[in-house]
């Protein structure tokens, strides 16, 4: 009898110890959210590093045509994970990933140069608070934007080779300014883990308001100095580093 009360002892605890090394196992699921003006294949430098380190990554290819398709969008590749997931998201992405970070799927949030809107606030609003040092974005007939692909080198993308820049200015996705006016009731950062990386000569987003929204949302924070708004793609390493700090750290 007293033997198999210390057999049931030792099962109970291995089982517990099992539970909670499982439990502390990194997450391995990466989602990454793209910005306005761009697609997901500025993620290749990144994704290439995060899978040879043995994590799955799926991009979100988001239309760019309203904020609750983006959205939906996102939430359709989170749905397709299999356990719990990083959200990374760069510039809008990050507004995105605000919203969408409040699927169950999601263990922690990663802004690259992004966005972390609370209620009541709009990138257009915050653009105002926090002036950035681009030039204005050009606006078609039907209410789209896009960058003048003259000053996309030096806007957007200062720190990448100027052949890639120039090539990405003629690659850009019509973005539809509404999505800079979209409201975010119930912020995911508030409730969810988060990471930051702030681009220093970033003319997209103002460093400053970088910092507001890591220092908001208690992110842990890196700086990258020199890096411009295209930071996920010239600083793939620094990038995919918090990354992987992030599903290191946001067990669940």
């Amino acid at each position: 009898m007293r033997l198999r009360v210390v057999s049931t002892l030792l099962f109970a605890a291995t089982a517990a110890f099992g539970s909670q090394a499982a439990t502390a196992a990194p997450v391995k699921n990466i989602v990454l959210v793209h910005g306005a003006f761009v697609g997901g294949s500025g993620w290749r430098p990144v994704y290439d590093i995060l899978t040879r380190d043995g994590y799955k990554v799926t991009l979100v290819q988001e239309p760019l045509t309203s904020f609750a398709e983006d959205v939906a969008a996102t939430k359709r590749i989170l749905d397709r994970q299999n356990g719990p997931a990083i959200l990374v998201g760069h510039s809008y992405g990050g507004a995105i990933i605000t919203e969408a970070g409040n699927d169950p799927h999601v263990a922690g949030l990663v802004y690259i140069a992004a966005h972390a809107l609370d209620n009541g606030e709009t990138e257009a609003i915050n653009g105002k608070k926090y002036p950035n040092s681009a030039h204005p974005f050009v606006k078609t007939p039907d209410g789209f934007l896009y960058i003048n692909p003259a000053n996309f080198p030096s806007d957007f993308a200062a720190d990448l080779p100027r052949k890639q820049a120039e090539f990405e200015a003629q690659a850009q996705m019509l973005t539809s300014a509404s999505v800079f006016t979209a409201n975010i009731p119930d912020p995911a950062w508030k409730v969810k883990p988060s990471w930051y990386m702030v681009a220093k000569s970033d003319k997209i987003i103002n460093p400053d308001l970088e910092r507001m929204y890591a220092k908001r949302a208690h992110s842990h924070t890196v700086e990258i100095a020199g890096a411009s708004h295209s930071v996920y793609e010239s600083h793939p390493k620094e990038v995919a580093a918090l990354i992987e700090q992030a599903a290191t750290g946001a067990v669940k």
